[in-house]
Order: C-alpha cells, then structure tokens, then sequence
C-alpha cells in the first residue's frame, strides 16, 4: 500500500513519492529486515521517556498536607506517616508574625516561642560555612539549669537538634556549633564554624531569638505546664507603640492651640516703671554746627596713578619711536 501524505489544513491527501532505489541496495532486502526486527526488539525493551516535562514538575513539586482550619493536632497523624517523633513546626500569622512549635509527637509536650529578630544569610553574608550533612555540637548556657523550664527546654533542644548515635546519614566528623544563650528572658540562637582546632570560631547564620510563649503536656496543646510571665504578644506591643505615637501626637496638638490662644488674646501693657532709668546715664550733648561751605572732593588714589601710568608708558612710547628713527 502506498505511503500517503497529510496537508496541513486538512485538504486531499497526496500520494508521497516512492524513495528511489539505488542498484547498491537492491542486492541487500534481507540485511535492511534484519536491522528492522532487531530496532523493533530494541524499543520494546526500552522504557518510555515522561509525556510532558511539565507533568514531571507537578509530581515532584511541593504540596500543602493540611488546610489552614485544620487544628494542629494533625501533624501528629503526619507525623505518625512519616515515622516521626519529634517535629518543628513555623506558623505565620498576619504575614508579619512567625511562632515556632516544637513537640514531641504523639505524647508530648511540646513548646510555643515567637520567633524574634530573625537575620538570614543572604542578609548576614557571613564568611562561615560548613558542609550539609555534618553533625553539629550543642553549646547551652549555665543557665538552663537554673530553672526547671529551662532545663526541660535544654533536653527538648538536645533531642531534635542533636545527631543520634549511629545514624545512617550521619558524617564522621564536626564543623560548626549551635549556641544557645539566655538573655533578657529569651534564648539566643546563634551557628558558628570551627575553623582551626584551637576552636577558633566565625559565625555562619542565621540568627534568631526564640520568645518563650507557653510549655504544654501534650503535643500541640494539652494542660499548661508553664507559662511565660514577661511574655507580650505582638498584637499588644503594636498597640502599646501606636498609643505612644498617639500621646505625642496629641501633645503636640494641645501645644499648638495653647499658642493659638496666646496669640488671639489682648496684650496687656503695663505702666511705666520710674525707677527703671534710674542708672541709665545721659549721653554729652554736641553742639549743632551748620556746614556752609562745600567739602573738597575726596582724593582717588587708584585713578592718580593709573594716569601716572599712562603718561610714563606714553613717553617710553615716543621716545623708543625717536631712537628707531
């Protein structure tokens, strides 16, 4: 049957033209079916690429694992799937305020911070730098024993972020330090590299400061074990510093009607103090002199002697002329 050939705009089809054949190749039917069978063999064994490229990047791109009016005790069903038992999660609020849960899943408890001050590393562009699968050392302040909060967080910090023993990703070696110092009622996250074995340090990034909100039983909530004091919600320090703004703003206003009324009011005179000339002393008085004759004209100095030039350089002239001649 012979090949047929399709027009693009969907008209007759065309009969395509017969290759012509070489007397070379008339001599060799039964090697071009052999090539065939053996190409036919050949893609059946092979597998078939991806339809699309497109459709390779929605299955490999990210996908949301809750909804947003999920209450959060779904991420230890999460959990639970991905064979987790500790996990951290960020929760953004108003597109201006992060808080940071860390839980131990399914039992708890878990902690709530508001992340604070948060500095990234294309913002710090430090020099530090470690490689991606290096363990690192846990640095605590003397501080977190203090306190039974403090050290219950110091265990929960060493039990997510710490590497455990034997662990198949885990790298032979260490190269940078996580620190963690308390100060003004918050922890201080700071990440440094070991640069040379006398634990010179040079700071990597990021940094952040974790607010203590509340520490619960469970995880992701649960009866209140502890609850920060000294802690202020944003909502509340917005409120505070758009009520400071208000107060100097109506300072201002009740300044500049003060001054308006000081303006608008009579001004009250006030009689004259006799005794207030008492030590001012009269000036000599000069007598009146009537000048009946024209005063001489002011001498110009820079005009005499520019005429005094010019006649010197005239005579110089006339007489360089007459020696000429």
């Amino acid at each position: 049957m012979a090949a047929t050939k399709r027009k693009r705009r969907g008209g007759l089809e065309v009969q395509a033209k017969k290759p012509k054949r070489s007397p070379k190749d008339a001599g060799q039917p039964a090697k071009q079916a052999d090539v065939g069978t053996e190409a036919e063999e050949e893609n059946r064994d092979r597998i078939p690429g991806p339809v699309c490229k497109e459709l390779d990047k929605k299955h490999v791109g990210n996908y949301t694992k809750m909804d947003r009016k999920d209450k959060l005790f779904v991420i230890n069903e999460v959990c639970e799937m991905k064979n987790c038992n500790k996990c951290i999660y960020f929760e953004a609020k108003k597109k201006q305020d992060l808080y940071m849960w860390l839980s131990n899943s399914p039992h708890g408890p878990s902690a709530k911070f508001l992340v604070q001050n948060i500095h990234t590393l294309a913002e710090l562009k430090m020099t530090g730098n470690c490689l991606k699968g290096s363990r690192p050392l846990l640095s605590f302040d003397p501080a977190f024993d203090d306190l039974p909060h403090y050290a219950l967080l110091k265990e929960f910090l060493i039990q997510i972020f710490s590497t455990p023993r034997y662990h198949p990703k885990s790298q032979p070696f260490v190269d940078h330090v996580f620190t963690f110092t308390i100060l003004d009622n918050r922890i201080w996250f700071r990440n440094f590299q070991i640069i040379e074995e006398d634990a010179a340090l040079v700071e990597i990034g990021p940094r952040f400061v974790l607010n203590l909100i509340k520490i619960f039983q469970g995880s992701f909530g649960g009866p209140t074990l502890y609850e920060n004091p000294h802690y202020q919600s944003p909502n509340m320090h917005r409120r505070v510093i758009r009520s400071i703004t208000a107060a100097k703003y109506r300072e201002r206003q009740q300044v500049k009607d003060v001054q308006k009324l000081r303006k608008k009011e009579p001004k009250t005179i006030l009689p004259h103090d006799p005794t207030a000339d008492v030590f001012v002393i009269p000036a000599e008085e000069k007598p009146v002199e009537i000048q009946w004759v024209k005063p001489e004209p002011k001498v110009d100095l820079k005009a005499r002697k520019r005429r005094i030039y010019k006649r010197h350089r005239k005579l110089q002239q006339k007489m360089s002329r007459g020696s000429a001649k």
